[in-house]
């Protein structure tokens, strides 16, 4: 349990009186939907639990062992899939070291100018086309002309330093400013700022963990949340002085699927009326809970004045593996936290002041916590619109719940095979590999210790020798079940979609073997993986990026230029791409935009900045803006003047020469009059004697 909770307005929100008794009617409402949504997941509890014992190599009470069989070997496989799955996961999304969420004006942007630049001499000329309407006298879209006093361009006029900024196309094909592309370029870079204030990577990989593991993962918020920032400033006297301050900011927090109990009957978190998530606090913790807003100190006091409520589910020892139960129960709080509708008469009964707005309506959207028969908080939803603030995302859909499909349920069948042939392969090696003893005690003198080791005397008293005891050898059966455990192994890659090479097993055989044949492997596990993304995309990164979208329009009054017809896109998917290709695809492209006439009609920083996601490459980091592409191009062009000054075709044929004469003197034999560079078409002999002269070895 996290000490983060959602702090709302103090205009939006309407706290109930504060009670100085228990209520129990709403809070008996709220245990009644929670325990509604407890016997409606049950089943899926069972799958969670198997999963989990298999994840940590725990066989279930229902395993059936032979009076036969001593090893209880449990071969991991499930962690490993699911570690395996979980890693490339996290690298696909966060490969580029940035949230996979980006911020994109809606294809026709509404409410905001269109497009703005940077204005020359012939936009001072009265309709150059002789027409009205080209985007200087009339809105974009627009039907009638614009108000004199409303500002189209914002703050572009400022951000440019004073240079002269028109509304509309540019005339003569001079960069463009789209303010609906600036508020999304700033709202993104204000979430991605948010997200990294807040450590919101670690809620991630917490909850795609789980996903990966138990089929499901949730995420809650982003709700208010207090940041205390340390900072030191300096005093009149120069001395520096620590002064932190608070400031608000949007959090998120993962949710075990253990703690999160949605309406039964939604197949989505859309579909959900309420959803309850439980706490389990100490002493401390709900105490705390009084320092925060519209909590009720009186009701969280009797809380504590009646003691410890809390008590384990049948799983919690399990996932927990620990046997005490009696000390996690000791001084511990059961809390309800209850997001959804509520009958208008709870409201009445305990004594809610409603907006008039709101004086008509049967049923009204509040978040209420509970403590047993103790209501510790009562809000009206502070979100507008009202949402339930929890994202729920699949490893793998299940088209009928809302509940996801796990690596651990799907291999379960693979993962008991394992276990039980293995388990068999171990047994029958532990026979084969020692004798079994076939004794006539009749022949042997009575009241011997049959006990075998090297130097044992047995004493016979009738029969013929060697009869008396007999070594028997048990044939080794066991490559038949490491056979079976194999193809057992090829099962489980085949129902994950994760082939074993992808977690570093050697030796791969059949198909893998092969380059075409592990390609075809790896492009497999890849689209499998492509599928999992999508889901995270569909159901966790949108919804979070427009929920924070919605908190940065409610409740950061300071965000500048953030307005406009914006669209949030998760680019998880996008990120599983082959890179090979894209990078080929958009350099092709790049080039074809080369040709003078085809420039004008693309959007080259767009497109350098694709080229640089494609290869893991910050955009930013890379590509210049207007300004610096402008002192670049320039820099560029003063290198080239100057290569191009110094290179020989350019010098005087004296300083040719003089080069020339630099090189030392030319080889023996060649003519030192030649010009052509070839030595005349003979090659030099220097001092090598020829035949018949002295020191020549042909010689006779």
């Amino acid at each position: 349990m996290s000490e983060n909770f959602l702090e709302p307005p103090d205009d939006t929100q309407v706290p109930l009186v504060e009670p100085a008794e228990a209520m129990p009617g709403l809070a008996g409402y709220i245990h009644s939907k929670f325990e509604d949504s407890e016997n409606g997941r049950y089943t899926y509890e069972q799958r969670w639990l198997k999963a989990f014992k298999n994840f940590r190599g725990i066989y279930d009470s229902s395993t059936q062992y032979r009076d036969s069989e001593r090893s209880r070997v449990f071969i991991k496989i499930t962690k490993t899939k699911v570690l395996a799955a979980y890693g490339q996961i996290i690298d696909i999304l966060f490969a580029n070291k940035k949230f996979p969420l980006v911020v994109e004006p809606t294809p026709v942007p509404e409410g905001i100018a269109e497009f703005a630049h940077m204005k020359t001499p012939l936009d001072d000329i009265v309709d150059p086309y002789g027409f009205e309407g080209d985007g200087r006298t009339l809105e974009p879209g627009s039907m009638q002309a614009s108000p004199p006093e409303r500002d189209f361009l914002g703050g572009l006029q400022d951000r440019y330093n004073g240079m002269p900024i028109a509304e509309g196309p540019a005339l003569m094909g001079e960069a463009q400013i789209s303010p609906a592309q600036k508020a999304a370029l700033n709202l993104e870079k204000t979430i991605h700022d948010q997200l990294l204030d807040t450590s919101a990577v670690n809620v991630f990989r917490s909850a795609i963990f789980e996903s990966a593991l138990l089929g499901t993962g949730v995420v809650k918020g982003p709700f208010n949340f207090y940041k205390r920032v340390h900072q030191w400033k300096r005093d009149e006297n120069g001395d520096r002085v620590y002064q932190p301050y608070e400031k608000v900011v949007p959090r998120i927090e993962h949710v075990s699927a253990w703690d999160f109990h949605p309406d039964p009957s939604a197949t989505s978190i859309e579909d959900c009326e309420y959803v309850i998530q439980r706490h389990r606090l100490n002493k401390q913790q709900l105490r705390a809970l009084i320092n925060l807003p519209y909590f009720y100190a009186d009701a969280i006091e009797n809380a504590l004045a009646k003691g410890s409520n809390y008590e384990d589910k049948y799983y919690e020892d399990t996932i927990r593996e620990d046997e005490t139960e009696a000390y996690y129960q000791e001084n511990r709080f059961e809390v309800l936290e209850y997001w959804g509708v509520l009958d208008r008469y709870f409201a009445d009964e305990v004594g809610m002041d409603l907006p008039e707005e709101m004086s008509g309506l049967e049923q009204i959207q509040v978040n209420v916590w509970v403590c047993g028969p103790f209501v510790l908080r009562c809000v009206l939803n502070p979100f507008t619109p009202a949402r339930i603030p929890y994202h729920v995302f699949p490893y793998e859909i299940n088209p009928y719940q809302m509940w996801g499909v796990g690596i651990a349920e799907n291999m379960e069948d693979a993962q008991m095979l394992m276990n039980g042939h293995v388990r068999m392969a171990i047994d029958n090696l532990s026979l084969a590999g020692n004798l079994v003893f076939d004794v006539d005690e009749a022949s042997l003198v009575p009241g011997q210790n049959m006990d075998i080791f090297p130097g044992k005397i047995f004493r016979r008293q009738s029969g013929v020798t060697g009869t008396a005891i007999n070594g028997l050898k048990f044939p080794n059966t066991a490559p038949e079940n490491i056979q079976m455990y194999q193809i057992s192994r090829q099962l489980a890659d085949e129902e994950t979609g994760l082939p074993s090479i992808m977690h570093g097993q050697t030796g791969v055989s059949g198909t893998g073997r092969t380059a075409s044949g592990l390609s075809m492997l790896l492009g497999g596990a890849s689209l499998s993986l492509k599928t999992v993304i999508k889901n995270i995309d569909d159901a966790l990164l949108k919804p979070l990026g427009e929920a924070y979208f919605q908190w940065n329009m409610q409740f950061n009054k300071d965000a500048p230029d953030i307005e406009g017809d914006l669209e949030i896109k998760p680019r998880g998917v996008a990120a599983v791409m082959q890179k090979e290709v894209r990078t080929q695809r958009l350099t092709t492209l790049l080039q074809t935009v080369s040709n003078p006439m085809l420039a004008p009609f693309i959007k080259i920083p767009n497109l350098m900045r694709e080229l640089a996601i494609a290869q893991d490459i910050d955009p930013d980091s890379l590509v210049n803006d207007v300004s610096e592409a402008q002192i670049f191009a320039e820099m560029l062009k003063g290198l080239a003047n100057a290569q191009q000054a110094g290179s020989p075709e350019n010098q005087p044929p004296s300083d040719q020469q003089g080069s020339m004469e630099q090189l030392g003197d030319a080889p023996a034999g060649a003519d030192p009059d030649d010009a052509s560079g070839v030595g005349g078409g003979q090659i030099g002999t220097g001092s090598v004697p020829a035949a018949g002269e002295d020191n020549f070895t042909g010689n006779a």
